[in-house]
């Protein structure tokens, strides 16, 4: 299975792009798209009405629009049951107050979208293709960001936590045994919940960060030839190369004979930053649904061939 993430300034036309490659590759394979977009518009462009599930569109393709405040009320709902469950003993502290606000937290949203990632690929392997149609720049580099941020957060959790038992282990041979009264707290490694979990969670971001950065994902970054586009695209090509993420397509789109120049100088300014990166021009066009017959346009350039 490939997993094809399109990229760039909001308006630029992701959706649109991303709605006419998964098109394309569903003339030969069975393909999934999914707009992890907040501002919704997938639907729209399939002239379909949908939910947070996978709607069939033909018998190759089918389309989802994840619900991010749903998905982020199912991670906070997990979370905090994983958090109350491990830390029974400090409820005395009133905890549950602590664990109300944590949906106002700086970047729970895009935990909760990176989530949605993850159980993606994992549920869907029936699928050759999952296209994943992005939100603007600065959320897609956050939540592309936070695999790596998260590993790193969890290995210095695993040793202070190691720490926190060694030093339980030594109160445990100078006290001995407690009274039926007084609570146990585990100080073996093996019994430890919390450690487990914080293991588990290391493998799954360890897991997923090497499916993004592998050869089965493809980064498209889309773009229009104008300098707003240029400075924000500048920007993501360099978060993608400090998060070594597959940078593989360039789609300069909304290309007319009025705007060729700037697009030609865009395209250079591109290029100057990347190693041998394809570019694709995609003409300027009013849509890729027809209601008149029901289906797309059929855009005459495929826009998929470096991406399969």
């Amino acid at each position: 299975m490939k997993i094809l993430f399109l990229t760039g300034k909001g308006g630029v036309g992701k959706s649109t792009l991303s709605a006419a490659m998964a098109w394309q590759l569903s003339q030969q394979y069975r393909v999934l798209i999914v707009s992890l977009d907040p501002a919704h518009n997938l639907g729209d462009i399939f002239n379909m009405t949908l939910k947070d599930k996978k709607t069939r569109y033909t018998d190759t393709l089918y389309l989802k629009e994840i619900d991010l405040k749903k998905l982020t009320k199912e991670y906070l709902k997990k979370e905090i049951d994983v958090l109350s469950s491990s830390y029974k003993y400090l409820q005395v502290l009133n905890l549950d107050n602590y664990f109300s606000v944590l949906k106002y937290s700086p970047g729970i949203e895009e935990y909760a979208l990176l989530t949605g990632i993850e159980k993606t690929i994992r549920d869907e392997k029936d699928f050759d293709y999952i296209v994943f149609d992005t939100p603007p720049t600065g959320l897609t580099l956050r939540f592309l960001a936070l695999p790596r941020i998260t590993i790193t957060w969890i290995e210095r959790l695993i040793k202070i936590r190691q720490q926190i038992l060694k030093k339980r282990y030594t109160i445990h041979r100078i006290r001995g045994s407690l009274s039926d009264s007084e609570t146990v707290l585990d100080y073996d490694e093996q019994d430890d919940r919390v450690l487990t979990r914080l293991r588990d969670l290391h493998q799954t971001y360890e897991d997923l960060n090497k499916k993004l950065q592998g050869p089965d994902t493809s980064i498209t970054l889309v773009f229009n030839p104008d300098r707003l586009s240029l400075k924000e695209s500048e920007r993501l090509i360099e978060g993608l190369k400090d998060l070594q993420l597959p940078l593989r397509l360039l789609i300069n789109n909304k290309v007319t004979d009025e705007n060729i120049k700037m697009a030609e100088e865009v395209e250079g300014c591109m290029m100057n930053m990347v190693d041998n990166i394809p570019v694709e021009r995609v003409p300027l066009a009013k849509g890729i649904f027809d209601e008149k017959t029901s289906t797309l346009y059929h855009i005459e350039k495929d826009i998929t061939r470096h991406v399969r």
